[in-house]
C-alpha cells in the first residue's frame, strides 16, 4: 500500500457487506435479493433510469407552480448561471430531477450531508452522459417542516459537540437563526459564509438555503422548501384522503405486513391520520376523537365540515409524516430517484403500494455515496501497521490483538498444552470410569477448570505482548478513532469543517472522488 502523491485521491473501494455496517435488509435491497422486487421499482442502474423515464408520469402543469415558487424563494439570493438555466429546465417535459433530503441540521451536521449533495449532483452529471436527450437537476429536500430540534441542534468538530440551545417551538423552518450567534462567538474559525447565512436570514431555512448555494449552486443543485401554500394545494387529494379516507394507513399496513413476514424488521408505523398541524410555534399531529378532529398538545379542533375548510383556505397548515412526506415530493417534482442512507431507503420499501394507489411513479431508491476521508498522517500509520483497508472495518480490539500476534516473535497460544491437557483428562477419565462410574462428572468437571486455567494465562500472554507492541496498539486505536470517533462512523459523527477548514476544496475531492452507481463504501485520501 503506498501514499499517493496526488492532492486527494480515492484509495479504495470496500465491499459493504465487509464494512459490518449495514443492515441485512438494505443489504438484501441493494444486492436484488427477488423477495423485495414487488417492494420497488428497479435497482438504480443507469439501465433502469432508461426505464424509469418512460414510466414517470408528472403532471406537467405542475412545473410551472413548482418553477414560481422555487423563484420567488430565490429572491434575493446570488445564483449561478448553471442554477438559473436548472430552475428554468424545470419547465420542460424533458427534464427530470435527483432528488435527496436532509434535516437542517446547524453548520451541515454530520458528513454524510454532503456526500448525500454531492451523490444528487454526480448522479446528475452520469446521467446526462447516458441520456442527452433529457436534462436532469440535482435537488435538496429541505425538512423544514420537521419539529425534531434535538436532531439538528449541534455538530461536532475536532472531538467536541457544539450545541444550540433555544426556546423556540414547532417547525424548525420558521426558527429565528440569528440566536446562533453566541454559538458562532464559541468557534472563530466558523468560515463567512455560514456567519453571513445565519445572521442575515429571517428563517432557519432562509439560512440553509443560501450557505447550501454557496457550497452547491456553481453545480446546479436546486433547493426545495416545501413549506409552501402554493406547493401544498397540488397535495390536497392526498390530504383529505388521509384525513377522511385512512386509505395511507391501509396500504401501509399492507405492505408492512407483507415485509414482515418476509422476515425483515420494518421502521415506519402507519397512523389513522400521517398528518401534522401547522403553525408559528406549533406542528402537532391531527387525532380524530369521536367526531371532531383534535390538534394534540393544543386547544385546536374541528369538526369535519371546518376542517375541509380550513384545507382548502390554508392547505401550507398541514404538514406530512414520514409516511406521506415521500409522496408529497413526488407530486411536486418530476423526480426519478430518491438518493438516502440505508434506514432511509428501506422504509421506503413499506410505501410502493400507497404510490400506486394515488398513481404517482415509485422512484428509484439510490444509496448515498458512503466515505471514510483519510489524512495524509491517517495514511501513513495504516501502511506502519500493516493494515488492509478491510482491516479498517475491523472490531478495535480483535483487530488489535490479529496485529500483536502477527508481529510477535513469541508463541501466544497454548495450543500444544491443551493437547497435552486432553490427552492426560483422556486417560484419567477411563481410568476413573473403570473404578466408579460417579467419577466421570467430577474428572470433567477438573478438565473444564484446566482449561479455563490455560486460556486465562492465554489471555495473560497477550496482553503483556500487546504492552511490549505498545507502538503498534497506538497507532492502531489512532487510526480506529480517526475513522470511527466514539466507535461511530465518521460521516455520521464528524462535520464536514474538520476537512474543509484545512483544505477548501474538500467538496472538490468528494466530487472526483465519488462515483454516484457504484455501491461500494469509498475510502479517500487528502494531503491535509
Amino acid at each position: 500500500m503506498e501514499v499517493s502523491d496526488q492532492p486527494a485521491c480515492l484509495l479504495h473501494k470496500t465491499n459493504f457487506e465487509q464494512t459490518n455496517s449495514f443492515s441485512s435488509f438494505f443489504l438484501d435491497y441493494i444486492s436484488g435479493n427477488k423477495a423485495l422486487e414487488p417492494f420497488h421499482n428497479g435497482l438504480p442502474t443507469l439501465a433502469n433510469f432508461g426505464r424509469q423515464i418512460e414510466k414517470r408520469n408528472f403532471n406537467d402543469a405542475n412545473r410551472k407552480i413548482l418553477h414560481e415558487v422555487l423563484l420567488s424563494q430565490y429572491q434575493g439570493i446570488e445564483t449561478s448561471e448553471l442554477l438559473d438555466t436548472n430552475l428554468s429546465k424545470l419547465k420542460e417535459k424533458t427534464t427530470f430531477t435527483i432528488t435527496t433530503g436532509h434535516q437542517l441540521n446547524i453548520f451541515t451536521g454530520p458528513l454524510y450531508f454532503i456526500y448525500k449533495i454531492v451523490t444528487v449532483i454526480r448522479a446528475c452529471q452520469e446521467l446526462k452522459k447516458s441520456y442527452p436527450a433529457y436534462d436532469f437537476v440535482p435537488v435538496y429536500w429541505m425538512a423544514s417542516e420537521d419539529h425534531d430540534f434535538e436532531e439538528i441542534s449541534y455538530f461536532r468538530y475536532n472531538g467536541r459537540k457544539f450545541q444550540w440551545n433555544t426556546e423556540q417551538r414547532g417547525a424548525v423552518g420558521h426558527f429565528d437563526p440569528k440566536e446562533l450567534k453566541a454559538l458562532i462567538h464559541e468557534f472563530p474559525g466558523i468560515p463567512s459564509f455560514f456567519k453571513e447565512a445565519y445572521l442575515k436570514s429571517n428563517s432557519l431555512a432562509e439560512a440553509v438555503r443560501k450557505y447550501v448555494n454557496h457550497l452547491f449552486g456553481d453545480q446546479g443543485l436546486v433547493v426545495v422548501d416545501a413549506d409552501e401554500p402554493a406547493l401544498k394545494t397540488l397535495f390536497n387529494e392526498v390530504i383529505t384522503a388521509d384525513l377522511f379516507e385512512h386509505s395511507p394507513q391501509q396500504k401501509v399496513q399492507k405492505t408492512t405486513a407483507d415485509l414482515e413476514l418476509l422476515g425483515y424488521k420494518t421502521q415506519v408505523h402507519a397512523r389513522e391520520i400521517n398528518l401534522f398541524y401547522l403553525k408559528e410555534n406549533l406542528r402537532a399531529r391531527i387525532e380524530k376523537v369521536n367526531e371532531e378532529y383534535i390538534v394534540v398538545d393544543s386547544d385546536i379542533k374541528f369538526t369535519e365540515e371546518a376542517l375541509r375548510s380550513e384545507i382548502a383556505s390554508h392547505p401550507e397548515r398541514f404538514s406530512p409524516n414520514v409516511v406521506l412526506r415521500p409522496i408529497y415530493q413526488e407530486y411536486i417534482l418530476p423526480n426519478l430517484a430518491y438518493v438516502g442512507g440505508p434506514s432511509e431507503l428501506v422504509y421506503w420499501l413499506q410505501l410502493k403500494d400507497n404510490f400506486d394507489h394515488f398513481g404517482i411513479t415509485f422512484p428509484l431508491l439510490m444509496p448515498r455515496n458512503f466515505a471514510g476521508v483519510i489524512d495524509r498522517s491517517t495514511q501513513r500509520k495504516i501502511i506502519q501497521t500493516e493494515l488492509s483497508w478491510e482491516d479498517l472495518f475491523k472490531d478495535e480490539h480483535t483487530l488489535i490483538n490479529e496485529k500483536v500476534a502477527q508481529k510477535t516473535e513469541f508463541s501466544l497460544d497454548l495450543n500444544d498444552q491443551k493437547k497435552h491437557l486432553d490427552q492426560l483428562f483422556e486417560k484419567a477419565l477411563d481410568q476413573a470410569k473403570k473404578i466408579d462410574n460417579t467419577l466421570e462428572r467430577t474428572v470433567l468437571g477438573e478438565h473444564r477448570k484446566a482449561e479455563k486455567t490455560l486460556e486465562r494465562i492465554e489471555k495473560k500472554l497477550l496482553k503483556a505482548e500487546r504492552k511490549n507492541q505498545e507502538v503498534l496498539v497506538n497507532r492502531i486505536c489512532t487510526i480506529k478513532e480517526f475513522l470511527f470517533p466514539d466507535g461511530a462512523p465518521q460521516e455520521r459523527k464528524d462535520n464536514f469543517l474538520n476537512f474543509f477548514l484545512n483544505d477548501p476544496n474538500f467538496i472538490d475531492l468528494c466530487m472526483k472522488a465519488f462515483d454516484p452507481f457504484d455501491y461500494r463504501f469509498h475510502l479517500i485520501g487528502t494531503n491535509e
